[in-house]
């Protein structure tokens, strides 16, 4: 964007003086206007998507945590025989920290584990007696909370493919070059153009920055804490 401002700059002493006289610029300003109009909108969206990715994900991590506890706290109360469902839970809660903060080989392996683990748990609640009503009603929310964990995880991991659209990063770096080409023709090259252009540069690109951090909430420089899952870890164990 800095180059593209220079290129601007160094066109002005270039262009004949026709195409940088005011009725010249009253549609180069105008066109300038457009771009900084239609930067500021689709930035602003690109941001705004790539924040609600972070909280979405924020979002159902708690979900994810709240429901092992409330599924651990049901096998508690079913009794000793349950023990072995909260065990394989717990395996699944730290197969599931590996898959959004691990290496990328412990998120491969995650996904296999983890389906192994399903079924595995899916037969032992299948086998599972209640004796009484109590023991009926704690098997039954206990399988509704499984299944919700599942399927957070499964949600959690598609929105993850695709978080923002690099199509339109793309465009929205064509329109910022051309924006400040643009800056630069409207100008005239001195110390404070060029600075005021690399400075402004620098905040387009921070603003990209940040677009592409909080799209990667689990391995940026601001990823979500793992504290949550690793307390679940925790209680799930004890």
């Amino acid at each position: 964007m800095l180059a593209s401002g220079l290129t601007g700059l160094a066109l002005t002493r270039v262009l004949p003086e026709a195409h940088t006289s005011d009725r010249s610029r009253d549609i180069l300003g105008g066109v300038v206007g457009l771009l900084t109009l239609l930067l500021a909108l689709v930035l602003g969206l690109l941001i705004w998507t790539a924040y609600g990715v972070t909280q979405t994900q924020k979002s159902e991590l708690q979900l994810l945590t709240a429901r092992a506890l409330e599924f651990n706290l049901e096998m508690k109360q079913y009794g000793p025989q349950a023990q072995k469902a909260r065990d394989l839970l717990r395996t699944e809660m730290v197969w599931a920290h590996e898959q959004f903060w691990g290496e990328d080989r412990a998120k491969a392996d995650a996904v296999d584990v983890t389906s192994a683990n399903m079924s595995t748990m899916d037969a032992f609640l299948t086998g599972l007696t209640p004796e009484n009503d109590m023991q009926k009603r704690l098997l039954g929310a206990a399988a509704q909370h499984y299944a919700s964990i599942g399927e957070t995880r499964l949600l959690m991991s598609l929105q993850l493919t695709d978080p923002v659209s690099w199509p339109l990063i793309m465009i929205v770096i064509a329109w910022s070059c051309l924006l400040f080409a643009g800056y630069g023709v409207l100008s005239r090259p001195n110390a404070t153009t060029i600075s005021t252009l690399g400075l402004g540069g620098a905040a387009v690109a921070s603003a990209m920055f940040l677009i592409l951090e909080m799209s990667q909430p689990y391995t940026s420089s601001i990823q979500l804490s793992p504290t949550l899952i690793e307390q679940t870890i925790l209680e799930l164990g004890q």
